[in-house]
């Protein structure tokens, strides 16, 4: 079999949950990518709210069981010797939506052939193939030291989905580690941390901090985390708005390396946002805005399928006065910034 020789690897990647502007959820969804001469695979197959068979959050049978697969190890869970390469976020049914491809060995080698989306048993290649990705042939050793790294504990999708809120109004941060929890993510409420054993505060992702703690309160915890030697993303929250302060939670937890990111900058001023995307993909923005009497207003400005590189995107003056902010979503990450004056 004719092919280029490609190189495999693996990433972290994450499918950012939050609180959508017409009141839905969606889930988060930590998982490792396929990185294909560089680059994740995923980007190649245009705007795709999917996430790979590696994910996070399976049981560790199921996520062996899917290694092995990929390793051809073990039987393929489709005819044709067809393995699921990436699925839906939410369900992970095949009824749903996935994109397949035949995995083979040729000598010692692994191809990865005849990708298509499939919704049924058997894939219609003629009808739903992807006939401008791969053949992809990758040399085994490599191949397999990627995959067999999962299997050694060093999963690269294993991050701490869980984050420490801490503020002064309880009932705000009630409904944030509500909205938290609804979407996949771990949430605990706390004064401060002292007195916090090490191995707990091991299980943090993010500390997001309310207005109104001070800088001592913050400087406090902070050193808490750095006695225990923890690694912990920051949050301080931009206003009183839930999906706000979850978008801005998501954004902290993304620990994907940001070159392989689709969304890399957000810049809100002058009745303009600045967007830029490194694949095509779909970018939301919406705007909140609190009133004179803190009220919350939201409007969602944008939804489209933007090229790679830089746009400017006009906004509605109504929507981004006073005290407002945008959020710039795409399938796989969240970027926050607040309305310049």
């Amino acid at each position: 079999m004719s092919a280029a020789y490609a190189t495999f690897g693996l990433a972290p990647a994450m499918r950012a949950g939050g609180v959508l502007a017409d009141g839905a959820y969606q889930v988060h969804r930590d998982f490792v990518d396929f990185i294909v001469d560089g680059r994740p695979l995923l980007f190649q197959l245009s705007d795709l709210d999917a996430v790979s068979p590696l994910a996070a959050d399976v049981p560790p049978a199921i996520f062996t069981a899917q290694v092995r697969s990929l390793l051809l190890d073990a039987a393929p869970p489709l005819p044709g010797g067809r393995q699921v390469i990436y699925g839906c976020p939410e369900c992970a049914d095949l009824a749903c939506g996935a994109v397949t491809a035949v995995i083979e060995r040729d000598g010692d080698d692994y191809v990865w052939r005849d990708f298509a989306w499939q919704t049924e048993e058997r894939a219609d290649l003629e009808l739903n193939g992807y006939h401008g990705i791969g053949p992809f042939r990758f040399r085994g050793e490599e191949y397999r030291a990627a995959l067999r790294s999962l299997l050694d504990g060093t999963d690269p999708a294993a991050g701490r989905r869980r984050v420490l809120l801490i503020g002064a109004r309880v009932a705000l941060l009630a409904k944030l580690a509500a909205a938290l929890r609804t979407i996949g993510i771990g949430a605990d409420i706390a004064h401060d941390a002292d007195h916090v054993p090490a191995e707990e505060l091991r299980g943090y992702g993010a500390v997001a901090f309310g207005r109104a703690v001070g800088p001592d309160e913050r400087a406090a915890v902070r050193g808490a985390f750095e006695r225990a030697g923890v690694d912990v993303a920051y949050v301080d929250g931009l206003a009183p708005i839930v999906p706000l302060l979850v978008a801005q939670i998501e954004h902290a937890l993304d620990r994907s390396p940001a070159e392989r990111r689709r969304l890399t900058r957000l810049v809100a001023a002058d009745g303009e946002a600045g967007v830029e995307v490194t694949s095509p993909c779909r970018v939301v923005l919406t705007a909140y805005r609190l009133d004179r009497l803190y009220r919350t207003h939201t409007r969602e400005l944008f939804d489209g399928v933007l090229e790679p590189g830089r746009h400017r995107i006009a906004l509605d003056a109504k929507a981004v006065k006073g005290d407002s902010y945008v959020v710039a979503r795409t399938a796989g990450s969240v970027l926050v910034e607040a309305m310049a004056k």
